[in-house]
């Protein structure tokens, strides 16, 4: 993105700045929180430089949502700062600690990643090890099912560690981006999984929906992983393993808002952008951004309906 700090205008306040406010201590609306792993990516990625990238690239957009008429400047919001190292064993415990401190002061967690290996120690740390009684949603091209710890692995280390597979609901799985043995594994232990295929036919708001009676079934709390690769690779240029054809960029800010708004969400991981390899005009880091605010705003509109 270029250099060129945007004017200033007292009228029109930035969203970086929101976020940056001073934090007070003591419970808080929304607290944010960069976890900077990617040494245990799959394909090579720079995720590391992101969580400082998207806070940069809030600059470029204010803390008001017009649609819905919601100044975000009145969420009590507190930036946590970054996990340091998180990529080890003691750095995967760091991101536990700080995200149950996060959840035990905020209505809601939203976690800055780093590839997608954070949706691990982020939700172990929110459910305090309580995984069962625990639904998770996420938005993503892959099963991550697979063996071992890397960023194809959260969802099956989160199953092994006690999280019931009927709560999982997975979004946006796509053709040619599994395997018939990681699909096979998603049935065997019950997880849903909504596809490209139907997320063809079926509006958001009904899929959102849908999602959320399954993973937050009898009210238990919701994580929710947003792995920005699902998204057509037009949009997202700089995650490594997005493809042509994924969801666009409008869908998944919508699927932000939607499952925010549920007062079952507890917390929500933003993963996969390696922004040294984003476009110049930096696109994939600005939704990464966006999708701050639209889960924030969310979180906003949740006051709104408890009126």
């Amino acid at each position: 993105m270029p250099a060129t700090a945007p004017p200033s205008d007292p009228l029109w306040p930035r969203a970086s700045a929101w976020l940056a406010a001073a934090d007070p201590g003591g419970p808080c609306d929304l607290a944010v929180l960069g976890v900077p792993a990617h040494e245990g990516s799959i394909s090579p990625s720079g995720a590391d430089t992101t969580p400082a990238a998207v806070r940069e690239a809030l600059a470029r957009y204010s803390p008001f949502a017009a649609s819905h008429d919601l100044d975000l400047t009145t969420l009590r919001a507190v930036d946590l700062g970054d996990v340091a190292d998180p990529d080890s064993e003691d750095g995967e415990r760091r991101v536990s600690d700080a995200a149950a401190a996060a959840h035990a002061r905020a209505e809601l967690l939203i976690a800055i990643g780093g590839d997608n290996s954070i949706t691990f120690p982020l939700m172990r740390g929110v459910a305090n090890d309580d995984l069962g009684a625990w639904g998770l949603i996420t938005v993503d091209a892959h099963h991550d099912l697979r063996d071992g710890a890397s960023n194809g692995s959260p969802v099956w280390r989160l199953l092994d560690a006690g999280l019931p597979g009927a709560h999982v609901v997975q979004i946006g799985i796509a053709d040619f981006a599994n395997s018939a043995a990681y699909a096979a594994r998603a049935r065997d232990a019950g997880v849903t999984v909504i596809d490209r295929d139907e997320l063809r036919r079926i509006d958001v708001s009904v899929v959102a929906t849908r999602a959320l009676a399954i993973a937050g079934d009898g009210g238990r709390p919701v994580y929710v992983d947003l792995d920005v690769d699902v998204c057509d690779r037009a949009a997202v240029p700089g995650c490594p393993a997005s493809a042509p054809g994924g969801i666009s960029a409008d869908d998944l800010r919508q699927i932000a808002f939607l499952l925010a708004t549920d007062t079952r969400v507890a917390a929500v991981d933003i993963t996969e952008i390696d922004s040294r390899a984003d476009t110049p005009d930096g696109r994939t880091v600005r939704l990464g951004a966006l999708l701050l605010l639209e889960a924030a705003t969310g979180l906003a509109m949740r006051r709104r309906l408890r009126v």
